[in-house]
């Protein structure tokens, strides 16, 4: 069984609250009237026992028919049984002669017109109740719906995000490695040195970037060192440049959300035999973080399995997912230079 939930709760009370003063009102149209007391009294009985019919109903649909009858489309079995809850609850309008000589009440002939008219309404008032009972029981199990799409939507979100994510730290770990191999080969003290910033990176990817924003000046630093570290693959005629100007300290972005086009960046834009350059330069300012890359363009042949070409389309995902509407992005290839840009604008 469902546990009862708080929502729940408020709602039966604000409904019998609602139902009380309607209960209520008779009676205080009964006392401030000018009546005879007895005629108050005959008014207020009458105007209650014709309440207790749309009170039953209402509760009766709301928490009984709609759920096991009409919520299940047993649409004929739901109507019958409401005729049957009619029926019984207002027994009374059936035998009009006794229920008026049980109230006191003597009408004319003539009124009979008038008493038609009134229980013409009433059954009218009846059917709203119960209209009124099944639409709001659908208007809380479609906005229930609604909670719960949108609760597993933003499970999905995170999810995907979360393996996104996951593609980062493999990917660059494994790029970096190749350049700390390579090295081992050249020079064994800047393979020890590069060994350790390398442990000062991972430390940041592991440890640092668990919320769902950081602080831009912790990426920019993590960019740095890493940029300084990838310079390791470059020979003399590689030109590798780095700007970043950050106003705001206490601004934020996602975390890792631009190393995927640095790494980008250094494995197709690197030749060992021809000049290459490499130009990221990224920007704060009133709250719009705009980061740029611009390099050569040496595409790798198919059997180069130094990355494993995720950067782009990982990047591209990150953003729709993060910050939909909010960002623009510049992609495009001139003269042999790779331009891509991506301005975020919160």
């Amino acid at each position: 069984m469902n546990k009862v939930k708080k929502n729940d709760l408020l709602t039966l009370m604000m409904q019998i609250l609602v139902w009380a003063l309607i209960f209520i009102l008779p009676a205080l149209t009964a006392y401030l009237s000018t009546w005879h007391v007895d005629t108050a009294m005959t008014t207020f009985k009458m105007l209650n026992g014709m309440l207790r019919s749309p009170l039953i109903l209402y509760f009766v649909n709301y928490y009984i028919l709609w759920r096991w009858l009409f919520d299940k489309h047993h649409y004929v079995t739901f109507v019958f049984a409401n005729i049957v809850i009619i029926g019984i609850t207002n027994m009374g309008l059936f035998f009009y002669r006794q229920y008026a000589a049980s109230n006191g009440i003597d009408l004319p002939i003539d009124a009979w017109v008038y008493w038609g008219l009134g229980i013409f309404i009433y059954f009218l008032l009846i059917v709203a109740v119960i209209v009124v009972a099944i639409v709001q029981r659908h208007l809380i199990k479609a906005r229930r719906i609604k909670q719960l799409l949108e609760e597993e939507k933003q499970k999905s979100t995170e999810a995907e995000l979360a393996w996104l994510k996951s593609q980062i730290n493999p990917h660059f770990l494994f790029n970096t490695l190749n350049n700390i191999s390579s090295l081992t080969q050249i020079d064994a003290d800047k393979a020890q040195d590069a060994i350790a910033q390398l442990s000062d990176l991972l430390r940041y990817a592991m440890y640092e970037t668990n919320k769902p924003m950081v602080a831009v000046n912790g990426e920019v630093e993590f960019m740095r060192n890493y940029i300084e570290l990838m310079r390791l693959r470059c020979n003399e005629r590689t030109s590798v440049n780095s700007e970043f100007s950050i106003e705001n300290n206490d601004a934020k972005v996602a975390p890792l959300l631009f190393i995927s086009l640095v790494e980008n960046a250094f494995k197709h834009g690197v030749s060992s035999s021809k000049p290459s350059s490499i130009n990221i330069s990224m920007t704060e300012s009133d709250g719009a973080i705009t980061f740029c890359c611009d390099n050569t363009n040496y595409p790798k042949s198919d059997s180069d399995r130094s990355g494993s070409g995720i950067g782009i389309e990982n990047t591209r995902r990150r953003l729709e997912l993060l910050y939909a509407g909010k960002y623009e992005w510049e992609q495009s290839l001139e003269n042999d230079i790779y331009h891509v840009c991506v301005k975020i604008i919160e």
